[in-house]
């Protein structure tokens, strides 16, 4: 780290000192600072950052799918051409013509050049539905992006441009070294309002439960993140891109998140090198320990999580792990919670073999389970379906052995197979075991009507949900988000 990076960051960290005992003790920090050269000094490092990372910082603009037409104006068989027939051309012309069609819908949001070669790490969310991606940099250059490829369980995306100039990059710094309290600057184009730079600080770290993926480790600022803000870079003092911006809470001020740049480049580097992100998975069904729970068992509170299923022929069943097992330790790590486990597993190589620390009828038991492959983990492109992660939810088609092991008389529709705690189907009601018959009143008949369905639903808005539960009870519950996708 050179000098010129070092004095505006102590500079800030002064100033910070300052504001946290008061300006009369600044002579205490040399004679030579006074209150305005420190507050340049910060002022400098901000304007630093600016102006070494904006250039780096693009517009990402699509024109969304299209949904089914019925047909274009002017066809044979067409409304328009039976009144023409009818009415004649003249007053056909006067009274029910056309308005003339709208010009091209464009939406937009953020992306952050990390790559000399042309890579783009944005928002999965934002070019999940493109029928065209286009990028802009600072200098007004235009380039026709491709999608590389995308992971919905992170909200991550990466894009790939040819320039025949050097690109501008970002740098990538390390997220794990962020800390509550640091300077936090936001670049992005929020409401289509280019390159805006904010301020704040990182307002906390490993930010779980919040709703909008399926694997949540957020970092979560005050920095001012709006929409159009998606996929920009999230920055330290140094102009190291520490997050990539995602995710605001609908209901709050000044609460924005940021996936931490560690697991962006994991999932960079696996959608370069393989088009798809491979995970490893222990085929279980985990709940965490509540205080209820917890007292049931015998146990401390989130000394573990329970398993309340495994799945048949899974690498947890084989490896002998049981309902009502409690998950304390993975691969010689503390598990505290449902999400510190999922992220642990979904981190570990499949193939690779890890060391169960397990609570069993009181009694510490150890075991070794050999880390499958997450199913489902297919290349995912600008074409596929979108999935129900955002919902908090794993489903799967309703078979007949579903139905018989869940006591559901429905033979069509899907039925859940967990539920993320703390995420939008859980805070419905929804429990492993229901089905989902309908959503905002469109039958569900199999899993890709389901996505289908769910695709509709704006991020944030709710979702009238039909169920049935074991037994043949009916019952309507509403989906409702917490976060929505800037």
């Amino acid at each position: 780290m050179g000098t010129r990076s070092i004095r505006p960051a102590l500079a800030a960290t002064l100033l910070s000192v300052a504001w946290v005992v008061g300006w009369a003790a600044l002579p205490a920090l040399g004679q030579s600072q006074d209150p305005k050269a420190i507050l340049r000094a910060m002022e400098g490092a901000f304007v630093s950052v600016a102006e070494r990372v904006m250039p780096a910082v693009v517009n990402v603009s699509i024109v969304p799918k299209r949904g089914g037409a019925s047909g274009e104006p002017g066809q044979p068989g067409q409304p328009e051409e039976r009144f023409r027939e009818y009415f004649g051309p003249e007053l056909f012309e006067r009274f029910f013509r056309r308005p003339p069609p709208r010009e091209e819908v464009r939406t937009s949001g953020s992306g952050v050049i990390v790559d000399p070669q042309g890579y783009i790490l944005t928002n999965n969310h934002v070019i999940e539905r493109a029928a065209e991606i286009q990028v802009r940099l600072s200098d007004q250059r235009k380039f026709n992006a491709t999608v590389v490829g995308r992971d919905p369980k992170t909200d991550l995306a990466v894009l790939k441009i040819t320039a025949q100039e050097p690109l501008p990059v970002a740098p990538l710094g390390d997220s794990d070294r962020t800390r509550i309290g640091q300077w936090a600057i936001a670049i992005g184009n929020p409401f289509g309002l280019d390159r805006t730079v904010t301020v704040g600080i990182i307002s906390a770290t490993g930010r779980a439960r919040v709703g909008v993926t399926t694997y949540e480790n957020f970092i979560q600022t005050d920095a001012s993140i709006n929409p159009g803000n998606s996929g920009g870079p999230l920055l330290n003092l140094d102009g190291e891109v520490v997050g990539i911006n995602t995710a605001i809470v609908a209901t709050g001020a000044g609460i924005g998140f940021s996936i931490p740049v560690n697991m962006a480049k994991e999932v960079m580097k696996q959608l370069i090198s393989r088009g798809k992100v491979v995970r490893g998975w222990l085929g279980i069904v985990i709940q965490d320990l509540t205080d209820e729970l917890a007292a049931g068992f015998g146990v401390k509170p989130r000394s573990g999580v329970l398993v309340a299923d495994t799945m048949k022929g899974g690498p947890a069943e084989t490896a002998g792990l049981r309902p009502g097992d409690i998950v304390a330790e993975f691969a010689g790590e503390p598990v505290h919670e449902v999400p510190d486990l999922q992220r642990k597993v979904a981190a570990t190589p499949p193939g690779q073999l890890a060391a169960l620390g397990v609570i069993r009828e009181r009694q510490r038991v150890k075991l070794e389970v050999k880390i499958g492959e997450m199913p489902g983990e297919e290349t995912v492109v600008a074409t596929a379906p979108p999935t129900e992660e955002g919902w908090g939810l794993t489903v799967v088609p309703i078979t007949p052995e579903m139905a018989e092991r869940y006591k559901l008389t429905v033979k069509q529709g899907v039925v859940a197979t967990a539920v993320t705690p703390g995420g939008a189907g859980d805070r419905a009601g929804i429990k492993p075991g229901d089905a989902i018959l309908e959503v905002n009143r469109d039958r569900i008949s199999d899993l890709d009507g389901f996505r289908r369905v769910l695709a509709k639903v704006p991020p944030g808005s709710p979702a009238l949900v039909y169920l049935q539960r074991g037994g043949g009870r009916h019952e309507y519950v509403v989906l409702t988000g917490l976060g929505t996708k800037p």
